[in-house]
């Protein structure tokens, strides 16, 4: 663990910090990320030894009072904050929250804005859901030599306005590969294969709760099945409990608090009186 202080100005420690990321390079050695969607996913990443964690920013106050010690990276939705200073606001509140790293998919020039003022910046590269319109869809990117060396040119425009990061989603492992050698930014691979610095998951594809999962998805568990009976059995209980309060047998006798012996009758007494 280092010690650190936060963005916020309080002590702390950390698993990892900047400089530990940036020396993965070249060690073929990567650490892992995962998604936590809430405080019991997040706990079991944590026992589990998941090194780096993304996650949402009105998760991140509660995540990181659980989680005090885990690298930690949150981000904004590409239209969630409309101007560069809404961005910067937005980024400069989730660093004093407790995150370690922000992410956006916006342009070099906002990525030089934050990263001026000291922010840990990740980007976005290959496949951007939220741009999937302009890029044919849903696919791989990378598999051309063409398409590589598009994917390297904005890396490079990233990398020179100061990012320090970047998921690299769906690209072809050897595109990634040879793109990772040729830039110092941490590359996290999300369906790019075993040539990125950090390895990203989606949680609910890990443990097989993914209705249909991507390609680069692999379930090491299968959690569907335990979510559809639990959600069975919820169901069950809740009709069990509609139809014996139609019955007027619940709340039941053993469970109901009554009065001490003999103050029903003062009460009634104290009632009758009342008039």
């Amino acid at each position: 663990m280092k010690n650190i202080y936060t963005y916020g100005r309080k002590p702390a420690q950390r698993n990892l910090t900047i400089p530990d990321l940036q020396a993965l390079k070249g060690t073929n050695s990567p650490l892992t990320m995962c998604f936590p969607g809430n405080a019991s996913e997040l706990d079991a990443c944590v026992e589990a030894g998941i090194e780096t964690l993304t996650v949402l920013d009105s998760d991140l106050v509660e995540f990181r009072e659980r989680a005090p010690t885990t690298f930690m990276a949150t981000s904004m939705a590409w239209s969630q904050n409309k101007t560069k200073d809404d961005i910067l606001r937005h980024a400069m509140t989730c660093m004093e929250k407790g995150a370690d790293m922000y992410l956006t998919n916006r342009s070099p020039e906002v990525v030089e804005m934050l990263a001026n003022e000291q922010v840990p910046v990740q980007v976005h590269l290959g496949l951007v859901p939220s741009f999937s319109i302009k890029g044919g869809g849903l696919r791989a990117y990378g598999r051309t030599a063409d398409e590589a060396m598009e994917i390297y040119r904005t890396m490079k425009d990233y990398e020179t306005a100061g990012a320090l990061a970047a998921e690299v989603e769906c690209v072809a492992e050897e595109c990634m590969r040879h793109l990772n050698m040729q830039t110092s930014i941490i590359t996290i691979s999300l369906g790019s294969g075993r040539a990125g610095d950090i390895t990203f998951q989606f949680m609910s594809d890990l443990c097989g709760e993914t209705e249909n999962p991507p390609k680069h998805a692999h379930a090491f568990r299968n959690l569907k099945p335990l979510h559809d009976q639990i959600y069975r059995e919820r169901v069950a209980a809740l009709r069990e409990f509609r139809q014996a309060s139609a019955r007027g047998e619940f709340p039941f006798a053993s469970q109901n608090v009554h009065m001490r012996p003999g103050e029903e009758e003062k009460l009634l007494d104290a009632l009758a009186n009342l008039s």
